[in-house]
């Protein structure tokens, strides 16, 4: 047989296997679902997501800065001074 006719059929033979072997973990995968579906527990029962912070330096917000921005989003709230780390504006912009 030619060395390139031999190749090609190679490559196809595993081309198929790999193909094959997806599709049997996809069943397996399947199976183990539909168990776990039957039995009453979910495979994410013990998958537990982590904490994203909020801000760059890994810190979180707070509910008191939540509340004073919605407050401020309908403002209603007070001046930027009575917030900390806001410095109330002193004159115009230059």
């Amino acid at each position: 047989m030619h060395p390139e006719i031999y190749r090609e059929l190679t490559s196809y033979r595993g081309r198929e296997l790999r193909k094959q072997a997806q599709r049997a973990s996809l069943a397996k995968m399947a199976s183990r679902l539909r168990r776990a579906a039957r039995s009453g527990e979910t495979p994410a029962d013990g998958f537990v997501i982590p904490a994203i912070p909020d801000y760059v330096d890994g810190s979180f917000r707070t509910e008191t800065a939540e509340v004073a921005g919605t407050a401020r989003i309908a403002g209603t709230a007070g001046d930027a001074a009575s917030e900390p780390g806001r410095m109330p504006a002193t004159g115009h912009a230059a």
